[in-house]
């Protein structure tokens, strides 16, 4: 069985894209294989004029192309400074990290986007549900990425946290990122996307703008009913 037949992607700058499905439609195969983490058994991926084989996540990274995963992949125990530079911290002498760099690029990092974080030096698993969320978001716009998958951004947070990741997805766009987030909430997908691309049992269902289709089309193609 294949989790994913035929299916074209477009990603541009100073946009959102919504991918939506069901359970099993294909969506976090399609995220694996646009971050690196899966290779594709055929097709081609391009950044621009440029043909590319994603190796992994580092290439990826590399290329431009940050990932969030809905799990976050944040270290609980640590704090926010090392999170977000988490695997490529900067240093000093080669072999030491440098602990004051890193405190004033993160501080950087979360000022971008205008997210305020008490503390630099609490432990993450002290943070709402909220700021974690944006911790590992900012973790991916410090890496310069091009484009930022966010699989099911706001999946666990209130109505309040919800607002301010989906400002912060939208100020993202406007500074110019490709932004693709993976979400269940059609809600949240028609506040900021631009496009609304439907995945059903591994196959395109439909892709549509946002001015041109509603929420009930959108959940029709979703469950097969159109």
């Amino acid at each position: 069985m294949r989790a994913l037949q035929d299916v074209d992607v477009d990603v541009f700058q100073g946009e959102v894209l919504a991918i939506v499905g069901d359970n099993g439609a294909g969506k976090s195969t399609l995220t694996k294989i646009l971050s690196g983490v899966f290779p594709p058994d055929r097709g081609d991926l391009y950044i621009g004029q440029q043909k590319i084989r994603l190796a992994n996540a580092r290439q990826a990274h590399e290329l431009g192309v940050s990932t969030v995963f809905q799990t976050l992949a944040l270290i609980n125990c640590r704090n926010v400074a090392c999170n977000i530079f988490l695997g490529r911290e900067p240093t000093h002498w080669r072999f030491f990290v440098d602990r004051w760099k890193m405190l004033a690029d993160a501080q950087a990092a979360l000022a971008d986007l205008g997210v305020h974080i008490p503390t630099l030096l609490g432990e993450v698993g002290e943070l709402s549900g909220g700021q974690r969320q944006c911790i590992a978001i900012a973790r991916a716009t410090s890496q310069q990425g091009k484009v930022i998958i966010m699989d099911e951004p706001t999946a666990a947070l209130g109505v309040k946290e919800s607002g301010k990741v989906l400002d912060l997805i939208l100020r993202l766009k406007s500074a110019g990122r490709g932004i693709v987030i993976i979400s269940h909430n059609m809600h949240h997908v028609f506040s900021v996307a631009d496009r609304i691309m439907v995945l059903r049992r591994g196959n395109l269902a439909g892709l549509r703008r946002k001015k041109d289709t509603t929420p009930d089309e959108i959940v029709a193609m979703i469950v097969g009913a159109s």
